[in-house]
């Protein structure tokens, strides 16, 4: 199959890009059935999370009652924790006893 090269526009900057005939080849031999939608830079931004904003929830610890922002919502009867009140509820992963073998 013989591919040439082809000029597509980012849905997200408007640019146009080239899409290359080795990149036309690389997508038929992984069997892609769409073309790109995005420029090199705009699919580096959005696999890098480029511009999300995580929401932050205003709540109050259910350990020692401080107010504190979470990054989700809570759901109803289950306890939120400030951070301070959360890292000292995290138990430190310990190591087992290694064993020596003795002949």
């Amino acid at each position: 199959m013989e591919f040439t090269d082809r000029v597509l526009k980012c849905i997200d900057c408007g640019a146009e890009f080239v899409f290359t005939s080795g990149e036309q080849l690389f997508f038929h031999d992984k069997q892609f059935k769409n073309d790109p939608k995005r420029c090199k830079q705009c699919k580096a931004k959005r696999v890098s999370g480029g511009g999300r904003v995580r929401s932050e929830t205003r709540t109050t610890c259910s350990e020692c009652g401080a107010e504190t922002t979470v990054p989700f919502k809570p759901t109803q009867g289950r306890p939120v924790l400030c951070r301070s009140c959360f890292q000292k509820q995290a138990k430190p992963v310990v190591a087992p006893p290694s064993s020596v073998m003795q002949s």
